[in-house]
């Protein structure tokens, strides 16, 4: 989708994960509106960039509302739930069914622990993607604290996609 945007507008260069501010009256090409977050081409720039969603108003688009419900009283399933409504600004699966996710420890004050991974090492996003993740969780009734660590073995593959993920990539 074609817009420009309304504003000066901070995003984050992919992969790089670079921080730059775009002026007001840029042209952008929405490619992914995903998870609460939007993926821009922006040709003046050559390349992609990520937005987060408390900008979108900066791009024409409603700001999301955050979901802030625990799924049944399960705070562990509610956490895994807030998990899937994050994504790789490159790949439109979420990081549950891409498999980035290691291990998943809910104690009983409500504190988080989430070992996470990337597709890639290099890929500057991880720290973006672990800090909204991390902001996601903390969004939960009863939870007091969230740690989102980025791990590095096993390395990641493939294989590792759930069945929807790879139905979404066109590999199932």
């Amino acid at each position: 989708m074609n817009t420009t945007t309304t504003r000066d507008v901070e995003v984050s260069r992919i992969p790089s994960g670079e921080k730059i501010t775009i002026p007001a009256e840029t042209k952008v090409v929405i490619t992914q509106a995903l998870g609460g977050s939007f993926t821009l081409l922006i040709p003046s720039q050559a390349g992609l960039f990520r937005v987060e969603g408390n900008h979108a108003d900066a791009i024409g688009q409603e700001i999301p509302a955050r979901t802030e419900s625990a799924a049944g009283g399960d705070l562990g399933q509610a956490v895994w739930d807030q998990l899937k409504t994050c994504y790789d600004p490159e790949i439109p699966v979420n990081i549950v069914d891409l498999g980035l996710i290691y291990g998943l420890e809910v104690n009983a004050e409500g504190k988080v622990s989430v070992q996470m991974t990337l597709t890639a090492p290099g890929c500057g996003m991880g720290p973006i993607i672990a800090a909204e993740a991390r902001e996601k969780i903390l969004t939960l009734d009863g939870i007091t604290d969230a740690s989102v660590e980025l791990v590095w073995e096993p390395a990641w593959s493939p294989d590792r996609i759930s069945e929807a993920g790879k139905e979404k990539l066109g590999m199932a």
